[in-house]
């Protein structure tokens, strides 16, 4: 009763890919602490950027990393300075020399989890009542073809004295069905009352046995790959 699974792990390996795709014979501890220290810097340093999500491919001694960006001009820079320099940092973060940057644009961000809830935590913390962010943010990913959204907001809403838990949805959101596409993203506003936490789920349909096969072809290619260059 009451025990809840994460809708992104619940699902990998059969419609969702891992954010990190690499294979270690040894040394697993330094690359998955590597890992860590490129995902926490470049959220740090580029909060501003509009960044769902952060993958990192590793092939042998080479390190790719893809960032998907709602802003890829913030991220890009002036001729492509900015991720040169980004590029540099993260040379001398993991002392690996061979580093390459993807920049991925999100076409349509009001049906990006992370970065809707991304959005909510910014209106909290200018003071924005929560049920009126919560209905805007609905509002605009129904219109932009989500099947369903649910919003739950926890803390000290409204400058409340106890802490409760809100929600609200709208359209479907099955998430018991290991075919449906769920994104889900969480983030946390900093308001003078306390933190105050944000999840979002957006269903965007399912997806069936040919594209699950095409899907996992990829994620298997990607492994035979690494592990031969290891």
């Amino acid at each position: 009763m009451g025990q809840k699974t994460h809708p992104i792990g619940f699902r990998l390996g059969v419609i969702k890919d891992w954010n990190s795709k690499w294979f270690a014979k040894k040394n697993y501890m330094n690359l998955l602490h590597e890992d860590l220290k490129i995902k926490s810097f470049i959220r740090r340093h580029l909060s501003h950027a509009g960044i769902s999500n952060i993958r990192v491919i590793r092939f042998g001694k080479k390190v790719e990393i893809d960032i998907m960006t709602a802003r890829p001009g913030i991220i890009i820079g002036k001729g492509g300075q900015e991720v040169e320099n980004l590029k540099k940092v993260l040379q001398k973060l993991i002392n690996n020399n061979q580093i390459s940057i993807n920049i991925n644009e999100i076409k349509v961000p009001e049906i990006d989890a992370r970065l809707v809830a991304e959005s909510i935590a910014r209106k909290l913390e200018k003071r924005i009542a929560y049920r009126r962010a919560i209905k805007q943010a609905i509002s605009l990913a129904m219109r932009q073809g989500a099947q369903g959204i649910k919003i739950a907001v926890s803390g000290r809403l409204a400058g409340s004295e106890i802490a409760r838990r809100e929600w609200s949805r709208e359209g479907r959101v099955p998430l018991h069905t290991i075919r449906a596409d769920i994104d889900y993203g969480t983030d946390e506003a900093l308001t003078t009352y306390g933190r105050i936490g944000i999840k979002v789920w957006i269903f965007k349909g399912e997806i069936f046995k040919d594209k699950i096969e095409e899907s996992t072809a990829g994620i298997k290619g990607t492994l035979h790959k690494g592990l031969e260059e290891v």
